[in-house]
């Protein structure tokens, strides 16, 4: 068996396979899949300062290679989150990692601050990139002055590991990574989804409620390989890489790439149990290619 272990500046993974926000709901809904105690981390569904109730409806559609979701970060706040959902995460012994988001600068740190005490919460995923809701979010993390104030004010209210996810939908993904870091995040994550839309040709409508909305799956992992070398190359810290990863193979071109670790997301509604068969891959990988250690192959891509 390799050393599958990584650490993301202190937070230590026994393994570098995550999954994504959104697509795991509270990690509960999977305990009959898979053992939760095995993942490297969970990331929980978004959640915010009050109550969300969300986009109306259709907001998911297929497409081809992939899906849209305009979901709107539907979730009950951080209070019930804190009240209700983490007494039943504390008991597992897993790296609990909570999703945050807001619509404007204070919703994000006053959340951040509830979470700050829950001892058994890893981590934070400061998300300032989803293009799903009408305010805050990707307006957040399309700017380094957006993106840096609000990792500035969530620093001061947060004081355990605090990964910042970025948007693909920029000019210069690298640059926003530096502004991040440089206010203090402890890793980047990357991708969050494209942002896209879908038209119903009978009904001559969009197919989404809110007409555009967040694009993933294996269509989108050559733009977020892509995003992932660019920003390895540019900052320090650890990154986390997504979009699209539906199997071992495609988590270690990610590694080869730079990412530290990477989150599995629409691959877990075609396969429950798809994190699993990604975990045994890379160990697979590693042994068949004599490395005793996955961080022998982390940022190792030969250009």
């Amino acid at each position: 068996m390799a050393d599958l272990r990584v650490d993301i500046r202190g937070l230590q993974l026994s393994n570098p396979v995550l999954t994504a926000s959104g697509t795991f709901g509270y990690g509960l809904e999977f305990a009959d899949f898979v053992p939760l105690e095995r993942l490297g981390g969970i990331i929980v569904k978004g959640t915010t300062i009050a109550r969300r109730e969300g986009n109306p409806y259709p907001r998911m559609a297929e497409v081809p290679s992939g899906m849209l979701n305009a979901v709107g970060l539907q979730n009950k706040g951080v209070d019930y989150f804190v009240d209700h959902i983490y007494p039943q995460l504390a008991p597992i012994a897993a790296n609990w990692i909570v999703n945050v988001s807001g619509s404007c600068v204070e919703d994000y740190a006053a959340t951040a601050e509830k979470l700050a005490g829950l001892e058994h919460i890893s981590a934070i995923e400061v998300n300032i990139s989803c293009p799903n809701v009408k305010q805050g979010g990707m307006s957040f993390g399309t700017t380094t002055q957006g993106a840096g104030s609000v990792v500035r004010a969530v620093r001061k209210a947060y004081p355990k590991t605090m990964i910042v996810k970025l948007s693909p939908n920029v000019t210069d993904i690298a640059e926003i990574a530096r502004a991040v870091e440089a206010e203090g995040a402890d890793s980047v994550s990357l991708i969050n989804t494209l942002l896209g839309m879908a038209v119903n040709v009978k009904t001559r409508r969009p197919v989404l409620s809110t007409v555009t909305g967040g694009l993933s799956g294996p269509c989108v992992k050559p733009v977020a390989l892509r995003c992932v070398w660019q920003v390895a190359k540019a900052v320090q810290i650890p990154v986390i890489g997504l979009g699209g990863i539906m199997t071992a193979t495609d988590a270690i071109e990610f590694l080869l790439a730079g990412a530290t670790a990477v989150e599995v997301g629409t691959a877990n509604f075609i396969d429950p149990s798809v994190t699993m068969k990604i975990i045994d891959g890379i160990n697979t990988y590693l042994e068949e290619n004599g490395f005793q250690s996955v961080q022998q192959i982390i940022g190792k891509l030969e250009v």
